[in-house]
Order: structure tokens, then sequence, then C-alpha cells
């Protein structure tokens, strides 16, 4: 899942940027508002973190301006404004979540996830493939119950291969879901963490098929 956060608080920023990369998401920080409509006509995102405070103007005003130019990703504001009528005026103008804070890290990624499932249909936090299972809370995957070990960025490639199984995900969307403007990630680096996946797959019922021309399917092997 590809995450803008949008806070013009430096250390706040950052920090918001390095946990969730860390949570295996493709996390770009913008510090002010006036680009952001131009970046999301360049680039798809899955959710926004949206302070409402910005330096340039009211982050509600982007909100609006966004829905009313027909953007659709899901916005989730992270704001000191903690009234009530704050909480609703947020949620009115377009946002699918609202959390001030401060706020626990836990609590966010915890918000994230949910957004991660709802986006793809899935309303457990465990993704299943044949014998596979994927805990998206605790960032791991079992096979017949013993754990895989797989570095972030092949969890996250298994992890998007997984929620789409039987259907051929290309080199591109991978790409452009996992790849931050500041991280080396291009389409030949898709294919080494294949060739690393398949390999920790040989023999367990699942398989990564590749698709020429289009891309990659995860499917449960016949046999």
């Amino acid at each position: 899942m590809r995450v803008l956060v949008i806070e013009d608080d430096t250390t706040l920023g950052h920090a918001l940027q390095e946990f969730l990369a860390g949570q295996g998401y493709a996390v770009d920080w913008l510090s002010a508002g006036a680009t952001v409509p131009e970046t999301l006509d360049q680039q798809d995102y899955d959710l926004l973190l949206l302070d409402l405070n910005l330096p340039d103007g009211s982050g509600l005003d982007l909100l609006k301006a966004l829905r009313a130019s027909g953007h659709q990703v899901s916005v989730l504001i992270l704001t000191a404004r903690d009234a009530l009528e704050d909480r609703v005026a947020g949620l009115d103008a377009g946002a699918d979540d609202y959390v001030t804070k401060p706020f626990e890290l836990a609590e966010l990624a915890a918000r994230v996830r949910a957004f991660a499932r709802r986006r793809v249909g899935q309303a457990q936090p465990q993704l299943e493939v044949g014998p596979m299972t994927f805990d998206m809370v605790g960032r791991e995957v079992r096979i017949r119950g013993e754990r895989v070990n797989l570095s972030v960025r092949e969890l996250s490639v298994l992890e998007m291969l997984m929620a789409r199984a039987g259907r051929v995900v290309t080199k591109r969307q991978i790409v452009n879901s996992l790849s931050a403007w500041d991280a080396d990630f291009s389409e030949n680096a898709v294919e080494v963490y294949i060739y690393r996946l398949r390999k920790r797959l040989e023999g367990t019922g699942v398989g990564i098929q590749t698709v020429r021309g289009f891309g990659y399917l995860l499917d449960v092997e016949a046999g």
C-alpha cells in the first residue's frame, strides 16, 4: 500500500515516514498542501494522512477541494483539533477516519491496517492462500504452521500477491504500490524479489506464475 503523509512538523513527518515504511508501506511525505493535487494527479495513493494545520492553508479546505475534483483516495486526518465539531467537520468534508494528536503509533498502525484490509475487501487481519497464511498484524507468514523468514520488502511483495491471489499483478503495479520517491526500487528489483519468493515457496504447494507480457499470479499449485 502506498501512503502520502501531509504534515508540516518535520520531526513528526520523518517519524511517520520511517515508522510506516518499517510496517511495509511505501511512504512519501509533503510538508505543505499546495502540491498535493498535482502529486495525486501524477501518482496513485491508497491512503493520505492529512494534518489540518498546514503552513499554506487549511487541510480541511484542501480535503474539500480534493473531493470536489473527484479524488477518491482514502483520507485519515491527523490533527490536534479534538473538539466534536472539528471531528464532525472533518468526516463531513470527506475524511474516512480522524485521529487526534498526540496518538500512539500502535493505534495508528492498526487504523492503517484497517484501510489496507478494506482496500482488498478483506475483513479479517489474515490472508490465506492454500496452506499459507499472512498475519497482517504481526507481519509474518506461516506455511502449515511453520514461520517463513522474509525481509520487509519480500513480505510486502508477497502480501500484494496474496491479496490478489488468482489474479495477475503487473510489475508496474508492484513498483507503484511499494516504491517511495527516494527508494531505489524498479521493475528489475521486482524480478529479484519474485525469484527469492519462489525459492522460499518451493515444495509448499503455492507458486508464483509468470504471465508473460502481463505480470505475476500467485495460486495453489495443482498436484
